[in-house]
């Protein structure tokens, strides 16, 4: 089964017809995954004996007897999950994360867990234990990250959806780059419980799907309180496929100065394309700033990195993962499991966030960055005051050539200059596809205020209904 053509209310349709079974839906989809991902490595584990929930009501659950994807740093009970990492590269959990449970709960099938970048850092699923993942639109080019398997896998046809993670743009940069729709929710808005902790007042799960009434009808299913995360809000879940299919005449759309001065030719026509089909459609354009943007991804790597460090202090090759042999006394075990099990973007982390932390750094470092992401913070609480949305380019160019910017950190890491502030004021965001861009996918990220994502389901179910960008197949996947 491609899902290139297909959408869970098909597919749905189809079920309820019985012009297929569940139980066929699940094979099918495991032997499209086996024959597809020989060129894509999308997938870090396959569950070749994947099978759908007992007793389906597919009246009921829409998501009934659907393949979705997991980004394998989302705990599944007795599915290994590695986090792409050699220092988990055996671990299988003995619980489900909340959002897995949700998901059971609703009866959809899972196939397998999903390629990204180590512990979710990186921007181009190249830092993967497993491999790099490649662009189904171009398999010479990287997916993004760091749920550019997620991405990947959707784009190729392999799953109708899936589940990322987003800490500084890891489902809305990959989005872009393979032409699909991706959003992170506002923070508290879907459970962190189970999610393979990287930053965590920045760790958000969120879905990856090429229409965006299926991420609405996916996050209607995840989104919601849980008694085992804290930082969870207790807010009512609307349905987000009710702001489906409405016009967006009078809606107040802000367009920031800093997101279009970021990019120029082809792609910045594509952004402005798209701007210009929402002012034709009635909606009121607001130029703005976002002042503070020049400092945000000093401030976010300052801050990813020292909750990383902090996180990642629980691998110590005692517990569970990877265990390095020939030891001679605790301090080398410690030492050299961590030096063998982790890679060289997570090692680079683990280093900056530590000394950001250090006693002699802190007050010039930690403490200053926290100071200006309350900066960012009051920049869009300001904008949010008279605007509805904010709209822009999801990321500065196409996606980028496997190896062209790997060895480069500091223009790796600019890469997330337009997302990362999203993930730092804790606001709902996501990416549509614009256009294509030197025959590569372009993204237009939207915005909204706490809790708003329906204005960011209205804005992209417009833009996607216009530009129809899910008719077009993945280049690379053309016979």
């Amino acid at each position: 089964m491609n899902y290139l053509n297909e959408n869970i209310d098909s597919l749905n349709k189809k079920l309820q017809d019985v012009e297929i079974t569940a139980e066929d839906l699940a094979k099918e989809t495991v032997k499209n995954i086996k024959e597809t991902d020989k060129k894509i490595n999308a997938w870090i584990t396959v569950d070749d004996d994947a099978k759908p929930a007992e007793n389906l009501d597919f009246a009921k659950n829409k998501l009934a007897g659907i393949p979705i994807a997991i980004k394998d740093n989302i705990i599944t009970n007795g599915m290994k999950t590695t986090a792409a990492s050699h220092i988990l590269y055996n671990y299988m959990p003995v619980y489900d994360a909340t959002v897995i449970s949700k998901l059971k709960k609703a009866q959809a099938t899972f196939v397998g867990k999903t390629n990204m970048d180590e512990f979710a850092m990186g921007s181009s699923t190249e830092h993967s234990y497993y491999g790099a993942t490649r662009n189904p639109w171009d398999l010479e080019k990287v997916p993004g990250g760091s749920s550019g398997g997620s991405a990947a896998a959707v784009a190729s046809g392999e799953v109708v959806a899936a589940l990322g993670s987003d800490t500084g743009g890891s489902i809305r940069q990959p989005a872009a780059f393979n032409g699909i729709f991706g959003i992170k929710p506002t923070y508290g808005r879907v459970s962190r419980w189970g999610l393979i902790a990287f930053g965590s007042s920045l760790d958000q799960i969120g879905v990856m799907s090429k229409r965006v009434k299926d991420s609405a009808e996916v996050l209607n299913v995840i989104a919601g309180p849980d008694e085992h995360d804290a930082t969870v809000s207790e807010k009512e879940v609307p349905d987000f496929t009710s702001f489906l299919g409405q016009d967006v005449k009078g809606l107040r759309v802000a367009v920031p100065k800093e997101y279009m001065d970021a990019v120029d030719g082809e792609m910045r026509d594509a952004i402005q394309k798209q701007i210009d089909v929402l002012k034709d459609a009635g909606a009121v354009i607001n130029e703005v700033s976002l002042p503070h943007t020049k400092y945000v991804v000093p401030t976010y790597y300052i801050v990813a990195s020292s909750e990383a460090s902090s996180n990642l202090q629980r691998y110590d090759g005692i517990r569970y993962g990877y265990h390095a042999k020939d030891t001679k006394n605790l301090l080398d075990v410690y030492v050299k499991s961590r030096s063998e099990g982790f890679g060289d973007e997570v090692k680079r982390r683990i280093m900056l966030g530590s000394f950001a932390l250090s006693a002699g750094a802190y007050d010039e470092f930690f403490k200053k960055a926290a100071q200006v992401r309350t900066l960012i913070c009051r920049d869009f609480e300001k904008i949010f005051e008279e605007n509805d949305v904010i709209v822009g380019p999801t990321t500065t160019e196409p996606a980028f050539g496997i190896g062209e910017e790997i060895s480069d950190p500091i223009k790796m890491y600019n890469n997330d200059i337009l997302t990362i502030s999203a993930n730092l004021a804790g606001i709902p965001a996501a990416s549509v596809p614009a256009g294509l861009v030197d025959g590569m996918p372009a993204g237009l990220q939207i915005m909204a205020k706490r809790f708003d994502e329906g204005n960011v389901f209205k804005v992209a179910d417009f833009i996607e209904r216009n530009n129809k960008f899910y008719e077009k197949t993945p280049t690379g996947m053309e016979d």
